[in-house]
């Protein structure tokens, strides 16, 4: 167990130094050829001051955090399993971030595009959970010790987990360092089920390479930020997050664990539903970090209380995942 933990803080802080000494070159680099964020016009008047802020930020994050894993890991297919899920994230965020600099726009690649390639990830992440990491086509409902057998059915659900913890997360992504907070959070959730529990220690390898980045990389995203994640950082943690929801097998439990990119991801869907049926809208702007800016709480207020709604959400996810267990 020593020799384990020792290892997991070598990656993560490898991962952190590596993100903190990357970062100011790359954020030159992308200055130079001037790869800077597009502004939605929908969005807060305040923003259109970020406008041509380098992004891409998430090309940072993820070589910093495959490079300790890749050297320290013995490679077990759960955590390979987890590594291919959020790299392929991050290449079809890289596809539209790229996209959106190209075209000089706010929107990037087709909805059936990032459809096809989502689908194509999370059959990927399943063949590998079932047919080499030889897990159940099970889900736990922790809550109530029950544990459903999808069958067929469970790639599809594999499917909402990768597709809604990504969609979740890049909506997440609008406030300086918001997105990258939360996660490492969360992540720092599963280091400690993967470490605790579950015995992979490559998967708790693999979530402290993630949280080291994703802290070093809040150096430079902070507010106001120098750089910011883009789709390839946002979608690729997404994944990250998902794959280790699916190998511990807690994807209902992630409801509780990522729970503030529930409330972000829910409060777009009450918006859109409330306006196309009865004509109101709920909130003043959504996702819900965009109410409250409206609401004119400063940005660094919204990004802290966030922080320990996510931290309050993740502890009691990580509490709920423990007395099951120990059940």
């Amino acid at each position: 167990m020593g020799s384990v933990s020792g290892r997991v803080l070598i990656a993560g802080t490898a991962s952190l130094l590596m993100c903190l000494f990357l970062s100011p070159r790359f954020i030159e680099f992308v200055r130079r050829r001037e790869f800077g964020q597009n502004i939605r016009e929908e969005g807060p008047q305040g923003h259109h001051a970020k406008a041509g802020t380098p992004t891409l930020g998430g090309i940072v994050i993820f070589v910093a955090f495959a490079v300790p894993f890749l050297l320290l890991s013995t490679r077990q297919w759960e955590s390979m399993g987890v590594f291919g899920a959020a790299l392929a994230c991050a290449l079809l965020g890289f596809a539209d971030d790229y996209t959106k600099i190209a075209k000089q726009r706010s929107l990037g690649l087709r909805a059936r595009t990032k459809l096809i390639a989502t689908v194509a990830i999370s059959v990927g992440l399943w063949w590998i959970a079932t047919h080499e990491a030889h897990l159940p086509p099970t889900v736990k409902l922790r809550f109530i010790d029950v544990q459903l057998d999808l069958g067929p059915l469970y790639p599809v659900f594999i499917y909402f987990v990768v597709a809604g913890t990504t969609s979740a997360v890049n909506l997440t992504d609008g406030l300086d360092g918001l997105a990258a907070g939360c996660a490492a959070i969360v992540l720092l959730a599963y280091l400690g089920i993967t470490f605790i529990t579950t015995g992979e220690h490559d998967l708790t390898l693999l979530a402290g390479c993630l949280v080291g980045a994703c802290i070093g990389f809040l150096w430079f995203n902070s507010f106001p930020a120098s750089v910011f994640m883009g789709d390839t950082g946002s979608l690729g943690l997404g994944g990250a997050i998902a794959g280790l929801a699916v190998m511990t097998k807690t994807e209902v439990l992630l409801i509780l664990l990522g729970g503030i990119f529930v409330i972000e991801a829910l409060s777009v869907l009450i918006q859109v539903f409330s306006f196309q049926t009865f004509r109101k809208r709920v909130f003043l702007m959504a996702p819900i970090h965009h109410h409250f800016e409206l609401r004119a709480w400063s940005e660094t207020k919204i990004i802290l209380r966030f922080w320990i709604v996510a931290a309050a959400c993740s502890a009691v996810g990580f509490t709920v995942y423990q007395l099951s267990v120990r059940g």
